[in-house]
């Protein structure tokens, strides 16, 4: 009698298929760092922290985004902190990436399955060599990393009067928050007290956009960076853009805040310009901030929530839609208001399953933030401006916030950590890892156009 040997694999490999796999991980991660975090030793008072505040701290820490419900330099001990800082790192390196780069140092090889999931986390083309991806991965954030702190070390060292031993602590902490874009400050007030400082603000500005370019194009600069022609189309997207909207988010903030005495008018023009280039790179998914961001105009808070929810470049430490999603879009509308047939980006001719994917990226992120933002309003009753902020930002893994992220209701944070996880991995990724099967179409239906527009 025939047998059918071939469903029971099938069936094994639409378990350990990698975007479940990448999802249970980030979870996983996530409930680990819940547990550490509400040890007694992690509270400076030496109680156990509430459930619903580690969930929040851990998940925003995993998922990098920086919001928080509890003050980080006052609440949580160096412990405490110690541990926000390893799921800081482990989240912005992958936890497939990772848990790849221990199985390469343990066991110097990686099997099929991990090579799979490691380039599904890091957005890799190809699989031919993801021994080599994770290991320029880690080498290149360290060093950023590593470079950042060093710098950092000897203005609060040397500027500030901090002890050696505190300075470098300080140092590290914001140098790892900065790259992995977290903006998580072990300062009651984030970074307010350094406003003025280019010194101080200017590095972390530096990692924050190295980490939000993605590590596809980090690796691509340090091979070819004097051959720009032999740049791929996500490098050049992620590149023009990036540098299009940090212009663009530094001249919108700095003029609406120019003159507003609860922000930047206080300071000299100097310092202006630094604080509303500092904001603006925090819109990349960052969430430092120098100044208050509850006394913004509301003006501002509506370009900062556009700049968030576009983000950064794929397959980095930013969050949001990426940069390339949100290109890819208005080249598709170039195209049509053109009247052309295909879409064209630097002299190449764009796939059409970019074009659905874009497309349903997009669509997807504003139904997730939309749903969140109604849920919000109902459950907590802050106006509309201040809820769609903190919906993006949580979105976006920013971590920015008028001020309403203390003390929101246990059901509100959870809607924010939902938002975050799914803002980390993405809302196709965690579409696909909850698909039931994958399917496959062996027909098509007759082609008809309604009307549009």
């Amino acid at each position: 009698m025939a047998t059918r040997p071939r469903r029971p694999a099938q069936r094994a490999g639409r378990r350990l298929r990698p975007a479940r796999t990448v999802v249970a991980a980030f979870g996983i991660a996530v409930l680990a760092g819940t547990g550490l975090l509400m040890l007694p030793i992690s509270s400076r008072t030496g109680e156990v922290a509430d459930f619903f505040d580690a969930l929040f701290t851990a998940t925003s820490a995993v998922c990098v985004t920086g919001l928080t419900v509890v003050d980080t330099a006052t609440f949580w001990s160096p412990f405490g902190q110690a541990v926000i800082l390893l799921l800081i790192q482990i989240g912005g390196l992958g936890i497939m990436v990772s848990a790849s780069t221990i199985g390469l140092v343990l066991a110097r090889r990686l099997t099929v399955a991990g090579r799979l999931t490691a380039a599904a986390e890091a957005n890799a083309v190809s699989f031919d060599d993801v021994r080599g991806l994770v290991r320029n991965i880690v080498l290149i954030s360290f060093l950023i990393e590593a470079c950042t702190a060093f710098v950092l070390f000897l203005r609060f060292a040397g500027a500030y009067g901090y002890p050696p031993g505190e300075a470098a602590w300080y140092a590290l902490f914001h140098s790892v928050s900065s790259f992995n874009n977290a903006g998580f400050a072990l300062f009651s007030d984030n970074l307010i007290g350094f406003a003025s400082d280019p010194f101080i603000c200017l590095p972390i500005c530096a990692a924050i956009i190295l980490g939000g370019l993605g590590f596809p194009v980090l690796m691509q600069l340090r091979r070819e960076f004097r051959h720009p022609l032999r740049w791929t189309m996500n490098t050049r997207l992620v590149l023009s853009m990036s540098i299009v909207l940090l212009i663009a988010g530094t001249l919108y903030i700095t003029i609406l805040e120019w003159s507003n005495p609860r922000t930047l008018g206080g300071y000299d023009p100097a310092a202006r310009i630094l604080i509303g280039f500092f904001h603006s790179v925090q819109t990349r998914t960052a969430g430092f901030n120098s100044v208050d961001i509850g006394q913004m105009r509301d003006e501002t808070w509506v370009g900062m929530d556009v700049l968030m929810f576009i983000g950064g470049g794929p397959a980095g430490t930013a969050g949001g839609i990426k940069v390339t999603t949100f290109a890819v879009l208005y080249f598709i509308l170039l195209t049509e208001l053109r009247g052309e047939a295909s879409v064209h980006i630097f002299g190449k001719r764009l796939s059409r399953a970019v074009h659905r994917q874009a497309i349903s990226v997009v669509l997807l992120a504003i139904a997730v933030v939309m749903a969140a933002v109604i849920a919000l309003m109902l459950i907590t009753g802050h106006p509309f401006d201040k809820v769609l902020f903190e919906a993006v930002s949580a979105f976006g893994t920013v971590g920015l916030t008028t001020g309403i992220t203390y003390g929101l209701p246990p059901g509100a944070e959870v809607i924010l950590v939902i938002l975050m996880f799914i803002g980390r991995l993405g809302p196709l990724t965690i579409g696909s890892a909850f698909a039931l099967r994958d399917r496959r179409v062996l027909y098509e239906y007759p082609e008809e156009r309604p009307a549009i527009g």
